[in-house]
């Protein structure tokens, strides 16, 4: 089976066939950077971090971007409640995701670029679009006019009149059509400004998606993700001012959303005052059973968080702990018997690879993905019960079990905190130069650090903090979803 994926513009499941054989670029909307994010962005996070894993897994290529949204009306709002310069909202708070995304367990993307660093390929986009007819200035102000682009509304199935019957926008009379939205704000007295052609002033949100992602990934690519709630207006508005200026090539190929979250039986939502942060949760939570919680429920269904939902994950993957613990037991046995033969072991283990896969490649469904893994866990159980296994069938099924939770990103490795020894606080101070006071946040910080030199392929640097890592107990291997980081201790 070849993977398939669905694909919200066209409302169906469809084989995944990139651009360019081998390659995907993919690109996901980040956050507004002004406050630390809720569960909702979370689970979005996480959800992409898992395919991009799957990707990488499935031998692609990937090139993923992941943007972030540093000047907006949300920045300039918390700047002026705090009394404080926009940019420094602004870098609080990417700091702030940054230690999320960290704590997350979520692997760095390739790109990340900040809007405020990307100026000129907007005003360049927005000129384009005057030039070409597809959007006016008025006092300042630019504007796309919806009513030039005859497809809009094809990602969200709204027309026109739908949007215009159920309109909530306020009314500028200086607009030729209400929808018409903002690809450049004139500047306001304390704001944020840049020059361009129409006087000094500001992006909108939707011209900054589409600049970054034509910048790195060209006019069109492959997967374009984020929440539902992006379809429309952001995703939709994207779509517009980008195909304008195609000439008929798609933006995004595929368009990939992930579900809502619930707060019980209510939607989570500000207004209701229900919003769970991130980094609350992990105060309460280990991070493996946040991510086996979220991965429990295929990403575009709804997901109803509670903290005894959390439990039962994390209870969930302590009978895989358990498991992987009793091979670790057998394994350490002086004289391994080495009973079961590789052809009895593939009678194990290959239907469960082939099953697992088969899920994965159906739209990444993580949900009948663990179906298969704890259906494999209670086999091996009974294998390991009934008798005398071979030392080769248990590292090919201990393998496979690690394997498959290395694309959720869930790393067992990291699992006690308590077992981590506390000279890794003082290697994260010389590797990365900050003080952590967390040791699995530092033991990642020294991980990513590792991967970052062998980007650039520094390794000298990258081979030092392998063997500095190694010298404190850890074992390492290197896996197409990142460096696995085990601590057996000295």
């Amino acid at each position: 089976m070849s993977l398939k994926v669905y694909n919200t513009l066209t409302r169906r499941k469809e084989e995944f066939i990139p651009f360019e054989a081998g390659k995907v670029r993919m690109y996901v909307c980040g956050p507004t950077v002004y406050n630390f994010i809720h569960i909702g962005n979370g689970r979005c996070y996480v959800a992409f971090d898992i395919i991009y894993r799957y990707l990488k897994h499935k031998g692609y290529e990937v090139t993923y971007v992941r943007n972030l949204t540093d000047v907006d009306d949300k920045i300039i709002n918390r700047a002026a409640e705090e009394g404080v310069a926009a940019n420094e909202v602004a870098n609080k708070y990417t700091a702030a995701f940054h230690e999320d995304m960290g704590a997350l367990g979520n692997l760095t993307p390739d790109i990340e670029p900040k809007a405020t660093e990307h100026i000129a390929e907007m005003v360049d986009t927005i000129a384009a679009l005057i030039e070409k007819g597809f959007a006016y200035e008025v006092g300042g102000d630019v504007f796309f006019e919806v009513d030039k682009f005859p497809a809009y509304g094809k990602l969200s199935g709204c027309s026109l009149d739908d949007m215009r019957a159920g309109e909530r926008v306020c009314v500028d009379e200086r607009k030729c059509n209400p929808l018409d939205f903002a690809l450049w704000k004139s500047a306001k007295e304390g704001e944020p400004s840049w020059d361009s052609p129409w006087g000094k002033g500001r992006p909108g949100w939707h011209i900054e998606c589409s600049a970054m992602s034509s910048k790195y990934l060209g006019a069109s690519f492959d997967i374009h993700g984020g929440g539902q709630d992006l379809i429309f207006p952001h995703h939709e508005n994207e779509i517009a001012q980008t195909e304008a200026l195609s000439q008929g090539r798609p933006f995004a190929k595929y368009w990939l959303h992930n579900g809502f979250v619930n707060m019980g039986e209510e939607k989570m939502a500000k207004s209701l005052g229900n919003v769970v942060l991130v980094r609350d949760i992990l105060k309460e939570h280990d991070v493996n059973a946040v991510r086996l919680f979220f991965a429990q429920t295929h990403y575009r269904s709804p997901i109803t968080y509670t903290s005894d939902n959390v439990k039962m994950a994390a209870a969930a993957l302590e009978k895989i702990c358990n498991t992987l613990e009793n091979i670790d037991h057998l394994l350490a046995l002086d004289e391994p018997k080495n009973t079961q033969s590789s052809d009895e072991f593939l009678k194990i283990v290959s239907p469960f690879e082939a099953k697992f896969t088969e899920a994965m490649d159906d739209d990444f469904n993580t949900a009948a993905a663990l179906g298969h893994l704890f259906e494999f866990i209670r086999e091996v159980n009974t294998l390991i019960g009934g008798g005398e296994v071979g030392v080769e069938a248990l590292k090919g099924i201990k393998g496979a079990i690690e394997g498959s939770l290395a694309i959720f990103g869930i790393n067992l490795g990291l699992n006690q905190e308590a077992a981590l020894p506390g000279e890794i606080l003082e290697l994260a101070r010389g590797v990365t130069g900050s003080d952590h006071l967390d040791k699995e946040l530092a033991l990642k910080s020294i991980l990513k650090a590792r991967d970052e030199a062998r980007r650039a392929k520094d390794w000298a640097r990258a081979d030092e903090i392998r063997d500095r890592l190694t010298a404190l107990g850890f074992t390492l291997k290197d896996t197409p979803s990142g460096l696995l980081a085990m601590y057996k201790g000295e």
